[in-house]
């Protein structure tokens, strides 16, 4: 869907430009566009790779260890379902503690691994389950202590201060993990309640369908 959305506005703008007689102007900017990403990404591959070798330093030295097992009883909190000793539960536990760095591209690759062992214990493969969702709404909505990517931006652009959204960042991101983590408890709550569906009793010899059990 979101490739046709895209294609609509390039198609949509070079129709535009075709009959206002702005070909030019759009063909420059695609040019700057492409100039300005390519710098940006420059820019950012540093920081990044900084960041990313500090937290290699870190598990190595055991502190991703550590703020493993501080996050352990909140994990065990929002995961209930999720048994005690699954691999998922380590796999969400360094997708949080990348996230709470800021680092969003080490965050992912853990995500994706703790998706795929939740799957595993999902009765259902074609439907998400709690947990699932659950993950899903943190890591969109996590709590960030450094912005990293963020920094990293602000410093491409020769920002005075680029560190200086740091509070509002742990604000803005402790208020959405909160709103996060209530509106999954909600919908928790509302699900337990919701009265199982009834049982389809077995279809009659010649019948070709089965029928309620009321």
């Amino acid at each position: 869907m979101v490739n046709w959305i895209w294609l609509f506005m390039i198609v949509a703008s070079v129709v535009s430009a075709a009959v206002t007689g702005r070909l030019d102007a759009v063909t420059e900017a695609a040019f700057d566009g492409a100039k300005t990403g390519v710098t940006v990404s420059f820019g950012l591959i540093s920081i990044l790779v900084f960041w990313l070798g500090l937290m290699r330093i870190g598990e190595d030295a055991g502190l991703l260890r550590v703020l493993s097992r501080m996050l352990g009883p909140v994990v065990r909190f929002l995961f209930p379902d999720v048994p005690r000793q699954h691999p998922a539960l380590g796999y969400i536990m360094s997708n949080m503690a990348a996230n709470l760095l800021g680092l969003g591209n080490a965050a992912t690759p853990m995500g994706i691994k703790a998706m795929q062992e939740l799957q595993k214990l999902n009765p259902d493969k074609e439907t998400a389950t709690p947990a699932m969702c659950t993950l899903l709404a943190l890591n969109t909505s996590s709590i960030t202590l450094v912005p990293t990517t963020l920094i990293a931006i602000r410093l491409q652009y020769e920002s005075a201060n680029a560190a200086e959204i740091v509070g509002s960042t742990i604000a803005a991101t402790a208020v959405a993990t909160v709103a996060a983590i209530a509106a999954d408890r909600w919908y928790r709550s509302r699900a337990l309640r919701q009265p199982p569906a009834p049982p389809i009793a077995p279809a009659s010899p010649g019948s070709g369908k089965g029928e309620l059990v009321g």
